[in-house]
């Protein structure tokens, strides 16, 4: 999940942690849902809008304090966590906009005037999600057998033997690589047509991923709940006809990779939000 610093200090010493926008709020549901400090999160309401928000102090999560505590892997891995509690909360009761990380407002005020001045663009996109969830796939490198030459095989001895056998391990590392490259492409293009929307993130490093291989395929979907069922089936379909990858299908998520970036202060949340 991104991050970034979209704060506004004032004199109080209390701002709102922005955590997703959305038509209606539940009460009940907020009313037991802790947020970025453990207490429940609550609604500011404006232009037939809900901002779900945490109130959270400045001290910590000013905009002095975050830019210094983003550089910090423990806290903001904490912090993403909590965040990400709620939006998928909310997600679960309904077509939510998640704020990006760290989107944090002075004040109630603020946060009300941020909905009527975006009304319009938010009221779209929550029309555009409802009834919709957003799908991962990932795709992983199957690596094919190394070809192994004898060392005796051809002329020169067992060092042209070896150079042989390198060579041939080198190509073959190479032939992988291009296969899985083509066939993420494939899976990426079919499973593009089955859903509203699609976008091709950056392979996650082997450190992050936690997979044995290399990653070829990093892909988000959003799909149709009515045709979720589908579209699940059209992976398996295609994992069986791609051998060079194994596909990993997660979801539904709250729809971080199709909201638009841009600051949460109009004058502007794995992995992806206002």
């Amino acid at each position: 999940m991104r991050s970034t610093v979209e704060a506004r200090t004032g004199t109080g010493d209390t701002g709102r942690w922005l955590h997703g926008v959305l038509r209606e709020a539940d009460l009940g549901l907020l009313s037991g849902l802790p947020g970025m400090t453990g207490e429940p999160v609550r609604p500011v309401r404006a232009a037939g809008l809900v901002a779900v928000v945490s109130a959270v102090p400045l001290t910590e999560y000013g905009e002095e304090a975050l830019h210094r505590n983003l550089e910090d892997l423990a806290w903001l891995e904490r912090v993403a966590r909590a965040h990400h509690r709620v939006v998928d909360a909310l997600a679960g009761a309904g077509a939510v906009v998640p704020a990006r990380l760290a989107t944090v407002h002075h004040d109630d005020g603020r946060v009300a005037a941020s909905l009527t001045e975006r009304r319009a663009e938010l009221a779209a996109l929550l029309d555009r999600l409802t009834g919709r969830g957003e799908w991962g796939v990932k795709g992983y490198v199957v690596p094919g057998a190394v070809p192994q030459a004898e060392e005796t095989a051809g002329p020169g001895g067992a060092g042209a033997a070896y150079l042989r056998r390198r060579r041939a391990q080198l190509t073959a590392r190479e032939d992988v690589q291009r296969n899985a490259a083509a066939a993420a492409a494939a899976v990426h293009e079919a499973l593009s047509r089955h859903a509203v929307a699609a976008r091709r993130h950056a392979p996650q490093d082997r450190r992050l991923s936690g997979a044995p291989t290399a990653m070829a395929l990093n892909g988000a979907y959003l799909v149709d709940a009515t045709a979720a069922a589908g579209f699940a089936g059209l992976v398996e379909t295609l994992g069986a006809r791609h051998p060079e990858l194994r596909l990993e299908l997660t979801g539904p998520w709250p729809p971080y990779s199709f909201v638009a970036e841009r600051p949460a202060e109009p004058a502007r949340v794995r992995e992806p939000a206002w």
